[in-house]
């Protein structure tokens, strides 16, 4: 066997093993890395420092800290609770409100926050108490807030696209656009799944709220509604770059925690801090592992033997993107979404590009198939997240999740066959 053969070996081998015994994926990554490069002949420690200091050493990743601090302030500040309790006033009072609600409020959380978890643990933090009260199925609402939480990562601003963009050379600027339609799509394809589940379940209609206390209601979350017009406006406009807008939108949300809806303290700010940054350093050590194994992944070839494999392809994009989209479901069964970025983004990529495949379609495509991977069984971190807050088992959440699941399937699939649903709008947007 080639060296080359060899090194495929031991990432694959390697990964699959320290995934199995629970090993920290961007050890994980180092370690595999460390293996490939003894195998290949390049075994430098100097060489394995340097790839992990260049992983994090990028201006646009500075976007990613400053999203989940924004995200943590959206949470503490009464930010998230207000778009919710806005989406409550309106749509309520309907037959299986709770659920419309719930949708509502993730895709306008997803313009702000740019993280499926944290808006996927403020949805829940706040909603499932709510439904349980009223009667609904733990199960089917459990599922429903998974799928909600996962437009973050695809509605601007996103955090994936950002490390998309990074890793790459993608415009993020292009990224963001291109999520806009997809993210609404996926919020309307929600409203239908749940149409059609609450056929089976009897749930209660209620009053509506007069108007006034509706636009009470709204004119509490105004300044959180001003929030994505802020953020996705200074970028449309060219007043500020995505990684600019990060830092835009967490002074925002601490400005608005702290002196405008005043239920943050100067106190609690310290908290705050130390909770993003230790999300941000797992993001971050990540990013950095990562580098280390695209680089030897790089010097022992792989993306040219993966082009070999797909190459009888290359003459039909369609069909090669139909190919690696089920890769990439599979994928996302074993792997988180950043990982699956860092890792396979680079090698896929060019094999797209040189199928005539745009770039920034690829992207969008990749990264909402890997944020539906958030909610697949087994790992499904967004399904733990959910089990966890509302204490239920993590074999009750999948299956309530299934009926949502399937619908992201089908859009997914809609966008393989009609990829002008993505390219046009960003065309247009341009």
């Amino acid at each position: 066997m080639s060296a080359e053969g060899l090194a495929f070996v031991v990432f694959s081998a390697g990964m699959l093993i320290l995934m199995g015994i629970g090993m920290n994926m961007a050890l994980a990554l180092v370690l595999t890395a460390a293996g490939m490069a003894w195998v290949l002949g390049f075994w430098d420690t100097q060489l394995l420092a340097q790839n992990l200091v260049a992983g994090i050493d990028s201006f646009p990743l500075l976007a990613v800290p400053f999203f989940i601090l924004a995200g943590e302030l959206m949470n503490a500040g009464g930010i998230s609770r207000r778009i919710i309790d806005m989406a409550q006033a309106w749509v309520g009072h309907i037959r299986g409100g709770l659920g419309y609600v719930a949708i509502g409020a993730a895709v306008l959380m997803a313009s702000m926050s740019g993280s499926a978890l944290a808006d996927t643990a403020a949805l829940a933090t706040i909603l499932l108490p709510m439904m349980r009260q009223q009667g609904y199925p733990m199960a089917t609402s459990a599922g429903l807030l998974a799928s909600g939480g996962i437009i973050a990562p695809i509605i601007p601003p996103s955090m994936p696209f950002v490390i998309y963009g990074v890793t790459t050379n993608t415009s993020i600027s292009a990224l963001f656009v291109s999520g806009i339609v997809p993210g609404l799509i996926m919020g309307v394809g929600l409203i239908l799944a749940w149409k059609w589940v609450l056929r089976r379940i009897e749930l209660p209609a209620g009053e509506p709220l007069p108007m006034a206390a509706r636009l009470r209601a709204t004119a509490k979350a105004f300044w959180a509604m001003l929030m994505p017009v802020i953020i996705i406006g200074g970028m449309k406009s060219g007043v500020f770059t995505p990684t600019e807008a990060a830092v835009v939108a967490a002074f925002y949300a601490l400005v608005v925690a702290l002196y405008v809806h005043r239920e943050m303290k100067l106190r609690e700010v310290h908290g705050v801090l130390v909770r993003a940054a230790r999300t941000t350093a797992i993001v971050m050590f990540l990013c950095a592992g990562a580098q280390v194994a695209s680089y030897m992944i790089t010097l022992a070839d792989l993306p040219g033997v993966l082009t070999g494999w797909l190459g009888p392809l290359i003459e039909q994009p369609r069909l090669l993107m139909v190919v690696m989209m089920l890769a990439l479901v599979l994928i996302g069964t074993a792997l988180d979404l950043t990982p699956t970025i860092l890792i396979f983004a680079p090698v896929m990529l060019p094999i797209a590009v040189k199928a005539g495949i745009d770039p920034v379609y690829f992207g969008l495509m990749f990264v909402l198939n890997g944020a539906i991977g958030l909610i697949t069984p087994p790992v499904g971190t967004v399904l733990n997240v959910v089990a966890g807050v509302g204490r239920l088992s993590l074999p009750q959440v999948i299956r309530g999740v299934n009926p949502f699941l399937v619908t992201y399937v089908a859009i997914l699939a809609l966008f393989v066959a009609f990829p002008q649903i993505v390219t046009a709008p960003v065309a247009w947007m341009r």
